[in-house]
């Protein structure tokens, strides 16, 4: 019989924090619980999470249409091109000489100014549409967590709120994009 480990109280596990989701799932947010199988090679259990695409949810749920998931697709696609992500990896050539090379290429250039002009057309990265499409599209944060960290007025966004900032967003991306069909 295995002893159940204790709890220990920590900063980032205190009383109030019980039941409460982990400080890296709400920065690493829109995870499954995962799928419990057994490891074929040593036969123990193991855990497969899965990240949860908002864009596909929203397509499945009828949340938006076709047009708004591709535009959302093709938005992702170049704010992934132009490196803005805040995660990068360390260069495996290294030029040495103690000066600053800028190793940006031309292909992320012009996926910046690509990038720049879809949030432009959104009302620049100030505004609610904006900031939503940079954080929950490019950098594929969840809803929730998009509208817990921004506000307006001082006061948090309601996940419902949220996901309408979104949805528009999506709308105005896919007339930017020339994606939206025009009813005759």
């Amino acid at each position: 019989m295995v002893a159940k480990r204790k709890r220990r109280k920590t900063p980032n596990n205190t009383a109030e924090d019980i039941g409460r989701p982990s400080r890296w799932r709400l920065q690493h947010g829109g995870f499954t619980e995962g799928v419990r199988e057994a490891d074929p090679e040593t036969g123990g259990p193991v855990v497969h999470r899965y990240a949860i695409d908002t864009l596909g949810v929203m397509l499945n749920n009828g949340t938006i249409t076709r047009e708004m998931h591709d535009a959302g697709a093709i938005f992702r696609r170049q704010f992934r091109a132009a490196a803005l992500d805040t995660l990068r990896a360390m260069p495996l050539i290294r030029v040495h000489g103690g000066r600053s090379v800028d190793t940006t290429t031309e292909q992320q250039f012009q996926a910046r100014e690509k990038v720049a002009a879809a949030i432009d057309a959104l009302g620049g990265p100030a505004s609610p549409a904006g900031a939503c499409v940079w954080h929950v599209v490019g950098l594929e944060s969840s809803i929730t967590e998009w509208a817990r960290r921004s506000g307006w007025g001082g006061r948090p966004i309601g996940h419902a709120q949220g996901q309408g900032v979104l949805v528009s967003a999506l709308g105005v991306l896919a007339a930017h994009y020339g994606l939206t069909r025009v009813a005759a």
